[in-house]
């Protein structure tokens, strides 16, 4: 992470971001939950890097009673990955819970989901991608922090782990930035910013994987988007999707609530087929997001790549959409 300069006109958030619970903060030697939300992982060997990997971390790993059960394309039954759920946030021993991977189905748990024990005990939820679905269902119904960051089974190269480190054990309120010299040979922009429209925008975090948050509109599990900052990914999307989801967003009234816009990589996301030709996923990016008025901007370490930032969703943060940074304004742990 490198701290940016914060140049340009602030537009401040249109409401003043609620209170909200903060989950305790990491130590070394804490113990943390593994579970699998939505996909499986079919190889013991991988499972045991995941160990490893938090291990390494200095924490003790706690694999989920149905971790390694397999339902279709899933982790298990619904009833069955969300019990691993409500089990990990009952357990007092366990200090945060760490989602292994993503791949589809946290959206069909969350009815199973038992929100008063989760409320009653807050700590941290980790994992990206389709847990975007377990974020925003958080920030809705549970009141607390949840980071928005590498799965345990992601590669967590140093950039990643610092970013995570110095939120989740430290308390940091850093200035992220993109890491300097790593490009990434799957990301359109390699690693620049591209601004749509400039200026610093403030308000409280929310967002995750565009796809997992359109398919979400209409249901209760959404929490309010009034002046907040909107972050979003995604991955092996054609842009007329991503134009499609980013319509949904608008119709929906979202779009026009937000204080400022990030839109990380879309790793992917190239014209194919019958789109190509057409736009760009940076051209439909700045049809839908410089007509709000509001400080946007594309290419932040946010997404489907190896260095990614740690965002704890319903932490209030300000973003320099021409420096293509976010800055924490307070602490997402206690």
């Amino acid at each position: 992470m490198m701290l940016a300069g914060m140049g340009g006109a602030l537009i401040a958030a249109k409401s003043p971001s609620p209170g909200l619970i903060k989950p305790p903060r990491l130590r070394p030697g804490d113990t943390v939950g593994l579970i699998e939300p939505a996909g499986f992982t079919d190889d013991a060997f991988d499972l045991d890097l995941v160990k490893e990997t938090i291990a390494a971390m200095g924490l003790k790993p706690k694999p989920a009673a149905h971790l390694t059960e397999r339902y279709g394309y899933f982790a298990g039954k619904d009833a069955d990955r969300a019990a691993d759920v409500n089990a990990m946030f009952a357990d007092r021993e366990v200090r945060a819970v760490f989602a292994v991977r993503g791949g589809w189905g946290c959206a069909r748990i969350l009815p199973h989901l038992d929100f008063a024990t989760i409320r009653a005990n807050p700590k941290l939820l980790v994992g990206f991608s389709d847990i975007t679905a377990l974020h925003l269902a958080f920030a809705a119904r549970a009141g607390f922090a949840t980071f928005h960051g590498p799965n345990a089974a992601s590669s967590w190269p140093q950039f990643s782990w610092d970013a995570f480190r110095a939120i989740a054990f430290d308390g940091a309120t850093p200035t992220l930035t993109n890491p300097p010299g790593k490009e990434d040979r799957l990301v359109p922009l390699g690693g620049r910013i591209r601004t749509f429209r400039g200026g610093r925008a403030s308000g409280r975090l929310l967002g995750g994987n565009l796809a997992v948050l359109a398919a979400l509109m209409g249901t209760p599990w959404l929490p309010e988007f009034s002046g907040a900052i909107l972050f979003l990914e995604d991955v092996d999307e054609a842009p007329y999707r991503i134009d499609r989801m980013l319509t949904q967003l608008s119709l929906a009234g979202v779009l026009g609530k937000l204080a400022g816009v990030v839109f990380g990589q879309c790793t992917g996301c190239g014209p194919t087929g019958p789109s190509y030709g057409g736009f760009t996923v940076s051209e439909v990016l700045q049809q839908h997001l410089a007509p709000l008025g509001v400080p946007a901007f594309q290419g932040a370490a946010i997404g489907h790549v190896a260095n990614q930032f740690s965002l704890p969703l319903g932490v209030r943060a300000e973003i320099d959409a021409d420096a293509g940074s976010i800055r924490l304004l307070e602490a997402a742990v206690s």
